[in-house]
C-alpha cells in the first residue's frame, strides 16, 4: 500500500529538484518522471538482482506514463563502474534511439547511480537523469547531489562530472530485499551525516539504530528524511565541492584507500567508510581537534550497526601510495576531514604522512 510522500528539496536555482521518500511508491514513478522531465523516452539502467525484484514494476510504471522505456542491464559490483562499461552504455543507448528528449533512469545502488549519472552527463553533452536508489547508502548519499563518476585502476571516482538529477524517487519498501550486511553498509553514511553535521540525528541513531536496520516503519522514514536533509543542505550551499561539501568526505580518505587496495572486492563502500571514520575520529582526537571520548562514541555506534571500524592490515607504504592519488589533494596536501565534536566537522590540509604517521595503524 502506498503511503504519504515526504519531500526534501535540493535548492540549486534552476537545477533544483525534489527527493520524494515514501512506501509502496514505485507504481507512481513513471508519472513523476514524466512530470519532472517532460521526456519522450526513458532509458532504464539497472543491475540483474535489482531488475529481478523491481525491473518489471518500474518498466510498467514508465510505460503507463507514455515514456516508451528501454531497459539496459549492467554487471553487479563496483568494478563495473569504469570507462569501458560507460562506453558500452553509450553505444547501447544510442542504438536504442536515445536523444536529448530522453531521460536516463538509474534503478539500483550507488554503483548504478554513479555510472548512469556519468553516462547521462556526458552522452550528447548531457541528457535528463532520474535517480531511483534501492539501498540506504544511495538514498541518503550518492543519489543526492549530482556527483557522478567512474573508477580508474589508480583510484575511485577519478573521472566524473557534476550532473544534477531532475528527481530522486525513494521507495523504502525496496529495502526489505536487502541482506542485513548491505543495510549496515548503508547505515555508515547515515551515521556519517549525523557525525559531521547533525547531533540530533546522531542521538536519534544512538537510541534507534537497531530499529532503523530492521526497517521499523515508525523510524525508517523520518531518519532517512533527516539524513537526506543534511545532504541537501550541504549541496545547496556548495554544489561543486568548493569547501563546505568536502565535509561529506568524512571517513572517505582512508575508506577509498581500503577500496582501492582491495581491488574493489570483498568490501562494501559503507564498510570502508566506517573503517575510515573510525580512523579519522581517532586522528581528530590525537591532533587535538575533538574532545576525548568523541571517537569512542562514534565507534560504539558504528559497531552497533554491524560495521567494521579498524583498517585492514595493509602496509603503511601501501596506504601512502593510495593517498598519493586522492582527488581531494591540493599542492601535495589532502583536505582531511576531522571532527571537532559530534555534529561538527572541519577540513585540515595534511600531508599524507601526517594523515597516516608511523605507528598510527593499529595491529
Amino acid at each position: 500500500m502506498s503511503g504519504r510522500l515526504r519531500t526534501v528539496r535540493v535548492e540549486l536555482g534552476e537545477r533544483s529538484y525534489p527527493v520524494r521518500i515514501g512506501t509502496g511508491s514505485l507504481p507512481k514513478l513513471g508519472e513523476a518522471v514524466a512530470r519532472a522531465t517532460g521526456a519522450a523516452r526513458a532509458m532504464l539502467i539497472t543491475e540483474q538482482p535489482v531488475n529481478r525484484h523491481y525491473g518489471a514494476a518500474v518498466m510498467r510504471s514508465l510505460r503507463d506514463a507514455g515514456l516508451r522505456p528501454k531497459r539496459f542491464l549492467v554487471p553487479t559490483g563496483d568494478r563495473t563502474k569504469n570507462l569501458r562499461q560507460a562506453g558500452k552504455l553509450y553505444e547501447e543507448l544510442l542504438g536504442a534511439g536515445a536523444d536529448r528528449s530522453s531521460v536516463v533512469v538509474a534503478l539500483g545502488g550507488g554503483m548504478v547511480g554513479d555510472l548512469s549519472g556519468f553516462v547521462a552527463a556526458t552522452l550528447l553533452r548531457g541528457i535528463s537523469f532520474v535517480q531511483v536508489p534501492t539501498t540506504i547508502l544511495a538514498m541518503i548519499d550518492s543519489a543526492v547531489g549530482g556527483k557522478t563518476g567512474v573508477n580508474l585502476p589508480q583510484g575511485k571516482n577519478l573521472v566524473g562530472a557534476f550532473h544534477q538529477p531532475r528527481l530522486v524517487w525513494e521507495d523504502t519498501d525496496v529495502l526489505h530485499s536487502l541482506p542485513m550486511r548491505v543495510r549496515s553498509a548503508g547505515m555508515a553514511e547515515v551515521i556519517k551525516h549525523a557525525a559531521m553535521w547533525d547531533p540530533v540525528l546522531f542521538a536519534r541513531l544512538e537510541r534507534d539504530v537497531e530499529r532503523v536496520l530492521e526497517l521499523d516503519p515508525g523510524v525508517i522514514g523520518p531518519v532517512l528524511q533527516r539524513a537526506v536533509r543534511v545532504k541537501a543542505e550541504v549541496v545547496s550551499r556548495d554544489e561543486r565541492e568548493g569547501g563546505l561539501r568536502m565535509l561529506l568526505n568524512f571517513g572517505h580518505t582512508l575508506g577509498h584507500c581500503v577500496e582501492a587496495l582491495k581491488g574493489y572486492r570483498g568490501v562494501f563502500h559503507g564498510e570502508a567508510v566506517a573503517m575510515g571514520m573510525g580512523f579519522a575520529a581517532r586522528r581528530s582526537e590525537e591532533l587535538g581537534f575533538a574532545p576525548k571520548g568523541t571517537a569512542d562514541r562514534l565507534i560504539a555506534l558504528l559497531q552497533r550497526a554491524g560495521l567494521p571500524t579498524e583498517l585492514p592490515d595493509f602496509p603503511r607504504r601501501a596506504y601512502l601510495g593510495a593517498l598519493a592519488v586522492d582527488k581531494k589533494k591540493r599542492d601535495a596536501r589532502i583536505h582531511f576531514v576531522v571532527l571537532r565534536g559530534i555534529g561538527r566537522a572541519d577540513t585540515v590540509p595534511l600531508l599524507p604522512r601526517e594523515v597516516l604517521p608511523a605507528g598510527s595503524l593499529r595491529r
